[in-house]
């Protein structure tokens, strides 16, 4: 099945193949669609961007060889390296070397309103107009962007996954197609999906990165399975099935992991853990829409007083084995500049239940959506905003429906997380401006403060780094002080490893990088 098309003298068996689950399932492999990790991690094994970043969370060459930006923080040009070639494809017949109008091509493509990319937002800053963006081939080598205001993130922007390099050749022959025909300069290439049951790739023998004089990828594939329950999977994983497995779910926490959170001895020969800090914030979001019947006061109290009701020490100690920092600052993570664990809510019971009594909220019902994932988590919560006089129904839903409907406001008080796609607390802070409403933006709460955005802009503006952080912490305390989320902890990268697994590291957004991978 692995390599029916192009069999060769080995057996599957004997093909060094590294495996692992995806439950939450992928619906596309066209990079401009990937807005979370099930996708991104699929979509990095195909694609390349003009830069990206190591485990230390520094920007590297990938596409671009070099670049440079002008002192006015306008301009950004980027030389191409002169050996990355496509994957083979039907839709031409001569092997295709990337170019700079590549990479006009497909920046055009996220910005394109007619595709609905959910990525159009990273080029937020670049300069356009009715005649489209600042994108520019200067020569097939050499591209160029032009913001319309300097954006101190932006290199690292490029590196996300949306802004991928694909081929305008590919992906006119496909049309809608490409989400399963997926064509990129990445370390694999695309084989196989049987969607729902299997996903393969297959190493790129062309691929343009060398370490110590032997071409990347080592792996000969990548197999991604489709088990939805996890149960299944983890047990799966045990028998050695699967490699890799991400993160740790209430169902099997304790059968895997110590209460202080290390590896249970009886698994230490079969299995290693790779923990580090998460550039990630798991929290709850209300839809600021959806509380107009309260007015604007009595609603701050009632998130404010959902805020002071959640114990978090006491979560993160029962249900996460101690995994995670309790997230008493607000959205920005634990080892960004601007973090600050003092701005947000301690627990506090008598100050949520005196909100819920002055503002009459009493009897008040949430409804809490979450997946069965983080249903431990939810219920948590519902037991303990019940404690303070509120009621609270929780509903379990796929996360692929809970995705679509958290888009576009149908969801008034629902689970959440964001992990940093570049290391820079914009990125979280950015969730929260007016500009970035969903379905367009990742806003979903729907929080709008003028005095927030207008600091949002004046942090954009400013190159010093710790005058930027300041502003950084004055945003997500004003943030907080209306408290359109509920922060719950500062998560942690868990990955436990199969034994015959060597090489796959770990970084602080939890990004899967197979290309210097080894299965024994």
């Amino acid at each position: 099945m692995l390599f029916s098309c192009n069999r060769t003298e080995n057996s599957d068996e004997n093909l060094a193949i590294f495996k692992y689950n995806e439950s939450a399932g992928i619906l596309t492999l066209d990079p401009i669609y990937a807005k979370d990790l099930p996708h991104i991690w699929a979509c990095n094994q195909l694609y390349n961007s003009l830069v990206a970043f190591d485990d230390s969370m520094n920007v590297v060459p990938m596409i671009a060889k070099s670049w440079e930006i002008s002192e006015d923080g306008l301009t950004y040009t980027f030389h191409l390296r002169n050996d990355v070639f496509f994957h083979e494809s039907e839709a031409y017949s001569e092997p295709r070397f990337v170019t700079a109008n590549d990479v006009v091509y497909s920046y055009n493509r996220v910005v394109d309103k007619s595709l609905n990319s959910p990525g159009s937002w990273i080029f937020a800053s670049v300069k356009h107009d009715d005649d489209g963006y600042a994108f520019t081939a200067v020569d097939d080598s050499t591209f160029q962007i032009e913001l319309s205001n300097p954006f101190p993130p932006f290199l690292g922007i490029l590196s996300m996954t949306y802004a991928s390099v694909v081929p305008h050749e590919a992906v006119e022959y496909y049309g809608d197609a490409f989400r399963n025909h997926p064509v990129g300069t990445g370390p694999f290439t695309f084989q196989y999906w049987k969607e729902n049951v299997k996903l393969v790739f297959r190493k790129n023998p062309d691929y343009f990165e060398f370490e110590a004089g032997e071409r990347l990828p080592y792996l000969d594939a990548v197999s991604i399975s489709f088990l939805i329950d996890k149960q299944v999977a983890f047990l799966e994983f045990v028998k050695g099935k699967f490699d890799f497995m991400s993160g740790i779910d209430a169902r099997y926490k304790d059968e895997l992991l110590t209460y202080d959170g290390q590896l249970r001895q009886k698994y230490e020969d079969k299995i290693y853990l790779i923990t580090e800090p998460y550039l990630n914030t798991e929290y709850i979001s209300f839809y600021i829409d959806s509380e107009d019947v309260l007015g604007i006061e009595r609603a701050k109290a009632l998130r404010q007083a959902v805020n002071y009701s959640i114990d978090r020490e006491k979560m993160l100690r029962y249900l996460r084995n101690g995994i995670g920092e309790a997230a008493t600052g607000g959205i920005i993570p634990a080892g960004l500049p601007g973090f600050d664990n003092t701005i947000g809510y301690d627990y506090d019971l008598k100050k949520a239940q005196r909100l819920v009594s002055e503002n009459d909220l009493e009897g008040y019902t949430l409804n809490l959506s979450t997946t069965a994932e983080y249903a431990d988590i939810g219920k948590f919560v519902q037991s303990q905003v019940e404690a303070v006089g509120l009621k609270c129904k929780m509903e379990v839903m796929p996360p692929a429906t809970m995705r679509s409907m958290r888009a576009n406001g149908s969801l008034s008080f629902f689970r959440s997380s964001w992990v940093a796609d570049y290391p820079d607390a914009e990125n979280y802070l950015s969730l929260f401006t007016t500009a970035n409403f969903a379905p367009a933006g990742p806003n979903y709460t729907h929080y709008s403060n003028p005095k927030y955005d207008a600091l949002y802009a004046k942090a954009m503006a400013c190159t010093d780094a710790n005058e930027r952080a300041a502003y950084y912490r004055q945003m997500d305390a004003m943030m907080m002080e209306d408290a359109p989320i509920v922060p719950l902890f500062y998560d942690e990268v868990l990955r436990f490893v199969n034994k015959r697994v060597e090489g796959l590291g770990s970084n602080p957004t939890n990004l899967l990088d197979l290309r210097r991978v080894r299965v024994k």
